[in-house]
């Protein structure tokens, strides 16, 4: 997420760490530096003067802290800035006290609205708020067995009504049947068009006036840029959105739209979507955010998906397994690599975490297929042979590689990484046993 940004912009700020002092004019070299990174992301150009206006005013005669180089300062003016452009703080969902809560989820076209219905729907569900959908979009083929489809696979509720062309009269009758299901929330997926037109907003105000929702969220196509922007613009002017979803934000995304929508519209970025699973929708925190562009990391955000999707049990199992006498066996091993594939994609994974850039990733040559490659390899393998890895033989090691559509040179590389892994947690099951490797910091 932000990779082009986030290199470039931390680049500029490091060039500047190392100076003795802030003087007037190293702040204007600097800041010249982070304008163009900026406009090159497709930031608004106004708000990028309006940034740039702010940092250099409390950077230019900072007062020096004892033990923080001037450098690092603007580094944390820099930070404060970001976090106060894209929103400041996380703006929740906003539930009604009395149920249900209905949101309009509203956008063009190809920006994944359908999609983010159901992505929100299981992340509702999760947190026990009880989602109800409703398929509002009348005009695209396929939408409403689109999105009862997702529901099926999220397990809630959806009222469809084929033929139907009055959507208010669909969406009103669709809220009832969600009272009627006990839904604490309804997600109303209404219909896009390829571009904003006066029809378009004409039913969504109507539709609006009707039902009297408590959230209007834009679902807005996050590569889109300026765009997106100009998007979030005309629906605001319209129908005064509450709030955003940025999805594919996993992609090349430039950053320009999610560093220019709260700007411009004062409308909060509420999740952005990071993949295409169903789970893979994020709460938007504006100061993770921030540091993820600055990559200083983002381990709240990392360690909240690990408590969601990870297995505490089968965790703390394969901890104690691993510095047992016994060790991982090659199907516990199979085990962990499922348990941290629920964590997403490991490029994503890896940079949430301090001191990771993308340069790092880039030399490290992360590549989710090659999991992929080693579970075939472990599942051709028979259960015997699974537990206790001495057992292949050359044979055997010619069919798990025929077996997983793999070379056997890439067995015996599995077979050689797993030994040595295997001795490495068995020695630091000892007393006093230190790790022979060990994650480097910043300043370590």
């Amino acid at each position: 997420m932000f990779d082009e940004l986030s290199s470039k912009l931390s680049g500029a700020l490091q060039r500047l760490t190392g100076r003795g002092v802030l003087s007037e004019d190293a702040v204007r070299e600097g800041l010249r530096e982070i304008r163009r990174i900026l406009l090159e992301a497709d930031v608004s150009f106004d708000l990028t003067r309006q940034f740039l206006e702010r940092v250099q005013e409390k950077a230019v005669g900072q007062q020096i802290i004892k033990s923080v180089r001037p450098g690092q300062q603007l580094v944390k003016i820099v930070y404060d800035e970001l976090v106060a452009m894209l929103g400041e703080t996380q703006s929740p969902i906003a539930h009604a006290s009395v149920p249900p809560t209905v949101i309009l989820l509203v956008g063009l076209q190809g920006s994944g609205k359908t999609t983010t219905a159901g992505k929100l729907a299981k992340r509702l569900k999760l947190e026990q708020k009880a989602p109800f959908l409703v398929a509002a979009d009348v005009y695209r083929p396929a939408a409403a067995e689109q999105l009862e489809t997702l529901g099926k696979q999220v397990d809630v509720g959806v009222h469809r009504e084929d033929g139907q062309q009055d959507v208010v009269a669909l969406v009103k009758r669709g809220i009832e049947a969600a009272g009627r299901a006990r839904a604490r929330t309804v997600l109303v997926d209404t219909a896009g068009r390829l571009q904003i037109d006066e029809e378009m907003m004409r039913e969504l105000t109507r539709l609006k006036a009707a039902v009297a929702p408590h959230e209007i969220l834009l679902v807005a196509d996050g590569m889109t840029g300026q765009d997106a922007v100009r998007i979030a613009q005309g629906f605001h002017d319209a129908l005064g959105i509450t709030g955003v979803i940025l999805t594919k934000m996993d992609g090349d995304a430039r950053g320009g739209a999610a560093l220019s929508i709260y700007g411009v519209t004062k409308a909060p970025i509420k999740y952005v979507g990071v993949g295409e699973r169903l789970e893979a929708l994020e709460p938007f925190h504006p100061e993770r955010m921030a540091g993820r562009i600055l990559q200083q990391g983002d381990v709240l955000t990392l360690v909240e998906k690990a408590q969601a999707t990870v297995d505490e049990k089968e965790a703390e199992r394969l901890a104690k397994k691993a510095t047992s006498k016994k060790g991982l066996d090659l199907q516990d091993f199979l085990g962990a690599m499922k348990q941290m594939q629920k964590l997403g994609p490991l490029k994503n994974v890896l940079g949430m975490l301090p001191g990771v850039n993308s340069q790092m990733l880039k030399n490290a040559n992360v590549d989710d297929q090659k999991l992929k490659h080693v579970e075939a390899i472990v599942l051709s393998m028979t259960k015997a042979e699974r537990a206790d890895p001495d057992l292949m033989n050359g044979s055997r090691r010619m069919r798990v590689a025929k077996g997983a559509g793999r070379t056997v040179q890439e067995v015996n590389q599995l077979l050689s990484q797993f030994k040595q892994m295997q001795k490495v947690m068995k020695g630091a099951g000892k007393p006093g046993a230190k790790l022979p490797f060990g994650p480097r910091f910043p300043g370590r």
